[in-house]
């Protein structure tokens, strides 16, 4: 591996830097995004009957997943308007919105430069085989230098880019569905919480 990484030139630690990020970030966010962290249809349940109880009571661990803490910040404020009781409920939708998306520009951002800092290192490895170019002729040394950190740096920097996007999208999408779940059964509570 250092030998390959000697043979990449100096362009291929942008990728490597790019690469642990990357890799820290999906780490991360696969912890963060796990399921139970979505909206477990036995939360809705658990809020839906502590609303209809008289006087209501918080259920367990009222803050523990994405749609605790929305129905929460309606049921700590029961005394406000209706339209108010929602605001306070889309304001905390839209924070946890903000939690969820935390670090996933910067994965976008590796997906989309990983390549182009590949391309970075083919472009130096071309000149290396341009300066390897004398009228007395080429030196095979440098000619094979220069090909192999063109071709390392490519390789590399589409090995980096390829699965920070699918895990970028694949974020994106779990994110959007909690999120949708999240809205979708926070309203029908919303709709409990003014009835009673």
């Amino acid at each position: 591996m250092w030998q390959i990484i000697e043979e990449a030139g100096w362009p291929i630690w942008l990728n490597i830097a790019a690469s642990v990020i990357g890799l820290a970030i999906i780490f991360e966010r696969s912890w963060r995004l796990r399921k139970s962290a979505g909206v477990p249809r036995e939360r809705e349940e658990a809020w839906r009957v502590a609303l209809l109880t008289q006087p209501p009571t918080l259920p367990e661990n009222p803050q523990e997943t994405v749609l605790d803490r929305i129905v929460y910040a309606g049921a700590k404020q029961r005394n406000l308007s209706k339209e108010s009781l929602r605001d306070e409920m889309e304001n905390q939708a839209r924070i946890e919105a903000v939690g969820m998306e935390r670090f996933l520009n910067t994965l976008g951002t590796i997906a989309a430069m990983a390549p182009l800092m590949g391309l970075l290192g083919t472009v130096i490895g071309m000149i290396e085989i341009f300066a390897s170019q004398s009228p007395s002729g080429s030196d095979p040394a440098m000619l094979a230098r220069g090909i192999s950190i063109a071709l390392y740096n490519t390789a590399f920097g589409l090995m980096v880019a390829i699965p920070a996007m699918i895990f970028y999208r694949h974020f994106r999408a779990r994110i959007d569905r909690y999120l949708a779940d999240a809205e979708t059964a926070a309203n029908r509570l919303w709709h409990i919480m003014i009835r009673h």
